[in-house]
């Protein structure tokens, strides 16, 4: 009892609620799972509230130069001293829909369209003006725009194109039309379409509520008249004076139906064809015309009666359906039929052809299309292969004349015989050579020689057993010294180019001469092949070097004909697999009780005497080196005075001093016009300071003065033009790339009356302290 009263009591209060005005109630609660939970959330979500307003409604399309009142919102809790500011939120809020926050009159600043949006859900807060605090929950409600018939209806898929049937019977449906009303059609008759036709008539009509077009005039004729254009208008408001009406056009086209017969242009036609026609010949042709189009309009042609109906045949074009004829009379009919229109006409038609037939000269005609001849190629010159025969088909029948075509047989194998046609050979034929001939032969009308006609003759020439057979491979090969007694050296196979029917049949054996040959004998493997196998061991090259075996094979074919080959057998020196080593004699030239062991020993020795050899030319290289070979010795010992800069680290044309050394090595000692090429540098402006000084003589190369050697050798240099380049003066206008010193040259300063200013020494670091010094920086900088 406790839970139905509780039920009762919370659908009581549900309908009491539901008698409240909507800015009463909020918020409605979603989601509904059982009278208890509705009762409950109603009830919690209830609000004691003073909101006096109704649901807004407005008409679409205000035009007014006002701002369009919608309605007023207002609060118990409004004594209308400004203390409440009223906030206006939700769709087009502040755009399309302001609110007044003192008075909370709501405006449409916006021109509304129903067709664009139909309701627009605004929710309202009426709020504490100074401490901004709600006074109230927000309510929403809802502005529904009403609509006033401002569309007129519209034809989406217009124009339209429709087809039908030509002589179709009143009401046949032909399209449907449909056009649309963006109105409201719950509101009114704004959208409630009515069709009528104002073009088309009496043609066609138009269902007023539906829009099917239909055919309003029977027997219409496509051959007559064959488009059509409708004009379709829909009106709203149910076609009332003031709605309004959108048009769209129906292009109609009657299709054609099988409701005319074809018609031959006339009634008798007159051809004529030469006797000498082939089969296929176009005699002439006829037309039949039908008003009616596409498969309607095809038709077959048949022949039906006359003389020449089993001699002539006809075909029709279907591009043209014209008929290309060879008979006498001839019918044309419709290849389809409508069963409607059966009744109308018989749908087919019969004309008269005459042909003639008129004689011309026909050229010889052969009792045979082609011939085909087999002949042996061992017959005889003369031999008569086929008697050809040809006939005038005229009835003059006059004398026909035979010969070959020249360009069918350029070696002129054969000969025709004028007037009976019998083909001969005048050469001897070769199959191996020439196995098929194809000559053509012309036959001649005597009394009219431009009738000519040919035919083609094919001659087969048959084998013979007339060519001997003969070794295929290549005849030479080798047996190893190391060889056994029937041990296989080769093989060996026949080629015959004659074509036996039953195929080749070879047999070999050793030539008589050969028959009792100590050294090989022959295996017929009854196969078509043989094999050479040894007859003993013990093979040597100092014994001889070379085999001569003479090979006979013959064939198994009537007459039998053989052939003789000799095969030529080296003996060679192979290893335990059987490669060979070598196959010359010179080899072995060695006494034969020279060991292997003797053999090593003599290479041993010989390798030892060429170690001696390059040792001793190594030593006697040592010896001719220079006396100043040591590089730490040249450094140290060795005063080079040079009168040009170098160019740092962008000298890269520096001389070799090596090549001072030992300069005969370089260029021989001779004049200067035996040297390979004279020295290109240029002499010094400077002379060599090594020239003053006094030339000791050197007395050989063991000599310890190694400074008096090194001055004769400067001084030899400079005298022979063949020798290394001496000292030469070379100015460099830079100190290396990327230098902030520049050049530090002093060779061209005395062209400059300046004064050089060298503190930036300083800057230097301790490196160039040295060198400040000696320019005095160094005491200026202390002064």
């Amino acid at each position: 009892m406790g839970v139905r009263i509780k039920r009762r009591v919370a659908a009581l209060v549900l309908a009491l609620l539901a008698l409240l005005p909507l800015g009463m109630l909020g918020r409605p609660s979603e989601g509904e799972e059982g009278e208890d939970k509705m009762a409950a959330s109603v009830l919690r979500r209830r609000v004691k509230r003073g909101w006096v307003w109704n649901q807004f409604f407005v008409l679409e399309e205000y035009m007014g130069l006002e701002p369009l009142y919608i309605g007023k919102l207002h609060s118990d809790m409004d004594k209308g001293d400004g203390s409440i500011r009223y906030i206006l939120m939700g769709e087009g809020a502040g755009t399309t829909f302001t609110i007044d926050d003192s008075t909370g009159d709501i405006h449409a600043i916006q021109r509304l369209d129903r067709e664009f949006k139909s309701q627009y859900v605004l929710r309202a807060q009426a709020r504490n003006r100074l401490t901004d605090r709600p006074l109230e929950p927000e309510s929403e409600f809802i502005v529904k725009i009403q609509d006033i018939n401002d569309n007129e209806p519209r034809f989406e898929d217009g124009p339209y194109v429709a087809s039908v049937p030509e002589m179709s019977k009143i009401g046949t449906s032909v399209i449907q039309v449909t056009a649309t009303d963006a109105d409201d059609p719950t509101y009114g008759n704004s959208a409630r379409v009515i069709y009528s036709i104002l073009e088309g008539q009496p043609y066609f009509s138009v269902d007023a509520k539906t829009g099917v077009v239909r055919v309003s005039l029977a027997d219409m004729d496509r051959e007559i008249r064959e488009n059509y254009t409708v004009v379709i208008q829909a009106k709203d408001m149910g076609g009332q004076l003031g709605g309004l009406a959108g048009t769209t056009t129906v292009n109609i086209t009657l299709s054609d139906i099988n409701d005319n017969p074809p018609t031959f242009d006339q009634r008798l036609y007159q051809m004529s064809v030469p006797e000498s026609a082939p089969v296929g010949t176009v005699v002439g042709r006829i037309w039949a015309s039908d008003r009616d189009t596409g498969v309607n309009a095809h038709m077959r042609y048949s022949i039906v009666d006359g003389d020449g109906r089993d001699t002539f045949d006809i075909s029709t074009d279907p591009a043209t359906r014209q008929l290309t004829l060879y008979t006498l009379k001839v019918e044309g009919a419709n290849t389809v039929v409508d069963p409607a229109s059966r009744h109308r006409a018989s749908f087919r038609d019969v004309t008269i052809v005459h042909v003639s037939i008129e004689d011309v000269d026909e050229p010889p005609v052969f009792d045979l299309p082609e011939y085909y001849v087999e002949l042996p190629e061992d017959a005889e010159i003369g031999t008569v292969l086929k008697a050809v025969s040809a006939r005038d088909p005229d009835a003059a029948n006059h004398t026909v004349r035979y010969s070959i075509d020249k360009g069918s047989d350029l070696e002129k194998f054969f000969y025709i015989e004028l007037t009976t046609g019998a083909l001969m050979t005048v050469r001897a034929l070769d199959r191996e050579e020439l196995g098929w001939h194809n000559i053509t032969v012309l036959a001649m009308e005597m009394n009219n020689p431009t009738k000519i006609s040919s035919v083609s003759v094919a001659i087969k020439v048959l084998d013979v057993n007339d060519n001997a057979p003969t070794l295929s491979h290549y005849l030479e090969t080798f047996v190893c010294e190391n060889a056994k007694a029937g041990q296989l050296i080769q093989a060996v196979t026949a080629l015959d180019p004659d074509d036996p029917l039953g195929g080749h049949r070879f047999h070999y054996s050793l030539a008589p001469e050969a028959q009792n040959n100590p050294n090989f004998t022959l295996r017929d493997n009854q196969d078509n092949s043989a094999w050479i196998l040894t007859r003993r061991g013990g093979w040597a090259l100092r014994d001889q070097t070379v085999f001569f075996l003479p090979i006979s094979v013959w064939d198994g074919e009537e007459p039998v004909q053989s052939s003789t080959s000799t095969l030529t057998v080296r003996v060679c020196s192979c290893d335990h697999q059987g490669a060979v080593l070598s196959c010359n004699a010179e080899a072995y030239t060695l006494p034969a009780n020279l060991s292997r062991g003797a053999l090593i020993a003599i290479l041993a020795c010989i390798f030892v005497l060429l170690i001696l050899i390059l040792l001793m030319l190594s030593l006697r290289t040592h010896r001719k080196k220079p006396y100043l070979c040591d590089q730490e010795e040249n450094v140290h010992e060795n005063i080079v005075r040079y009168d040009d800069e170098g160019g740092g680290e962008e000298d890269t044309e520096a001389f070799d001093i090596a090549a001072m050394w030992n300069p005969r090595e370089v260029h021989p000692p001779g004049h200067a016009s035996s040297c390979g090429k004279l020295r290109q540098d240029m002499l010094p402006e400077i002379q060599s300071l090594s020239r003053y000084v006094p030339q000791a003589r050197v007395v050989g190369g063991d000599s310890s003065n190694v400074h008096g050697y090194v001055l004769a050798k400067l001084l030899e240099a400079d005298v022979d033009p063949c020798a290394p380049p001496y000292d030469s003066l070379q100015t460099y206008a830079y100190e290396g790339e990327g230098s902030v010193a520049e050049s530090l040259s002093s060779l061209q300063s005395g062209a400059s009356n300046a004064d050089h200013e060298y503190d930036y020494l300083n800057d230097w670091g301790p490196r160039f302290k040295k060198l400040a010094e000696m320019y005095g920086v160094l005491e200026t900088a202390l002064l």
